[in-house]
C-alpha cells in the first residue's frame, strides 16, 4: 500500500552566512545547533548566506546548457574509461548498485552526466595517483571550462565552510575535518535529465536516477526548481524537494554517517522524471561531491560510537566499491546499512 508522504516533512533552510562572513560567536553557535538538529532529523538542508555570486551560478548553467545541447556524438568524445571524469551518456550507470541493491525498475538510470574534479597534479607537494584522482577532459564548447572552474572553486568553499560548520556541531576541534580534506577528491557532477520535453505517458518505473546515499563527507547541490529529487524520510515515504530561490542543497554522505554512526544520517535519495501536470519539464543539477583525502582512514567518533560502530575505512576503498557499483555495474557488498534501509523503504516493490 502507497502511503501519501507526511505534512512534517521539512528539508530545513539555514542561513550559513555567521561562518561566510565571520559572524560572532553566539551567531555561529546558532548556526552549528541548526545544522546539529538538521543532520541528525533530516539529512538534508537548505543552506542560504553561502555567498556564491549570481553571476557564477548563472556561468554555471549556461555552461551546463552549452555542453548538453551538443549533438550526442559530440559528448560521446569525452566519455573516459576507467575514471570518474568526462561524459556519461543516458542509462550507463545505476546508482542503486553503489548501495548493493538492483534497480527495481531492472533500469539504469535516465540522465547524462559530465564530471570534473581535482587532479593528482592540483598537490604538486604530494605523490598522488591520477587513478584515484582522474584527469579532467574539457570539451571543446567556448567558455565551458573557465565557467566551470569558476564554479567549482566557489563550491570547494563552501564546502569546506560546512565542515567547520559540523566541526563545531559535533564538539570537535576546528580543523578535525581539514585533516580529512586537506587534498580532498572532490568532484563536480553536472547532470541533465535527458527525457524530451513535452506530454509523457510514462511507465511509473522509469527512473530519473536510482535511490542512493552519497559517498563522502558532503555534497552541495545547485538545482532548478523543477520536480524530480525525492529524499526518504524518516517515516519511510519518499518526500519531494526543490530548493528555495537562491538556495543550494546540502546532504551528508557515507563517511560523515560513519563518524558519527548514523546519528547524522546520509539520507537515502533519487530522482524520478521531472513530470510537472502530465509534461516532462527539463531538469538540471551541479553536485559537488567533498569526498575526502583518498589515503584518509575514517573511523567513528568515540563519544558517538553505540554498540556496534562501523569499521574503520579508507577512503579510496569506500569511493571505490561505491564507484564499481554505479559506473560498472558491480554490486556493493560492502554496503551492508544502506542496503538495508533502501529495502525496508521498498520491501513491497522488492518482494
Amino acid at each position: 500500500m502507497n502511503l501519501p508522504p507526511s505534512d512534517s516533512f521539512v528539508v530545513p533552510a539555514i542561513d550559513i552566512g555567521p561562518y561566510v562572513r565571520e559572524g560572532d560567536d553566539d551567531e555561529r553557535a546558532r548556526v552549528a545547533r541548526e545544522i546539529d538538529e538538521a543532520c541528525s532529523r533530516v539529512g538534508f538542508v537548505q543552506i542560504l548566506g553561502h555567498g556564491i555570486p549570481d553571476p557564477v551560478v548563472d556561468g554555471l548553467a549556461s555552461a551546463v546548457d552549452d555542453f548538453f545541447g551538443l549533438p550526442m556524438e559530440n559528448k560521446q568524445r569525452y566519455r573516459v574509461v576507467g575514471a570518474n571524469r568526462g561524459y556519461s551518456p543516458p542509462k550507463s550507470e545505476s546508482l542503486s548498485l553503489s548501495l548493493g541493491v538492483e534497480s527495481a525498475s531492472r533500469m539504469n538510470d535516465f540522465f547524462e552526466a559530465f564530471n570534473v574534479g581535482v587532479e593528482a597534479r592540483s598537490f604538486t607537494h604530494l605523490d598522488l595517483s591520477e587513478d584515484d584522482y582522474g584527469l579532467n577532459v574539457w570539451p571543446d564548447v567556448p567558455g565551458f571550462e573557465e565557467r566551470v572552474q569558476s564554479y567549482f572553486a566557489e563550491a570547494a568553499r563552501v564546502a569546506r565552510t560546512l565542515t567547520r560548520i559540523f566541526a563545531d556541531a559535533l564538539g570537535q576541534d576546528p580543523d578535525y575535518f581539514e585533516r580529512l580534506t586537506d587534498h580532498s577528491i572532490d568532484v563536480l557532477r553536472m547532470n541533465n535529465y535527458a527525457l524530451p520535453e513535452g506530454a509523457v505517458d510514462l511507465d511509473g518505473d522509469l527512473t530519473g536516477m536510482g535511490e542512493h546515499t552519497d559517498f563522502g563527507i558532503v555534497t552541495v547541490l545547485w538545482a532548478d526548481r523543477v520536480a524530480g529529487l525525492q529524499v526518504l524520510g524518516s517515516d519511510g515515504l519518499w518526500h519531494d524537494v526543490e530548493p528555495l530561490p537562491g538556495a543550494l542543497l546540502v546532504n551528508l554522505g557515507d563517511l560523515t554517517a560513519r563518524i558519527t554512526d548514523d546519528r547524522w544520517m546520509s539520507t537515502l535519495h533519487r530522482v524520478k522524471p521531472p513530470i510537472v501536470d502530465g509534461h516532462i519539464k527539463r531538469r538540471r543539477s551541479v553536485a559537488f561531491f567533498h569526498d575526502g583525502n583518498v589515503d584518509a582512514v575514517v573511523s567513528t567518533l568515540p563519544e558517538y560510537a553505540g554498540p556496534e560502530p562501523y569499521e574503520p575505512i579508507l577512503i579510496r576503498d569506500h569511493i571505490k566499491a561505491k564507484l564499481a557499483g554505479s559506473r560498472h555495474g558491480k554490486v556493493n557488498t560492502a554496503a551492508v546499512r544502506e542496503a538495508a534501509r533502501v529495502l525496508a523503504a521498498t520491501g513491497e516493490s522488492r518482494a
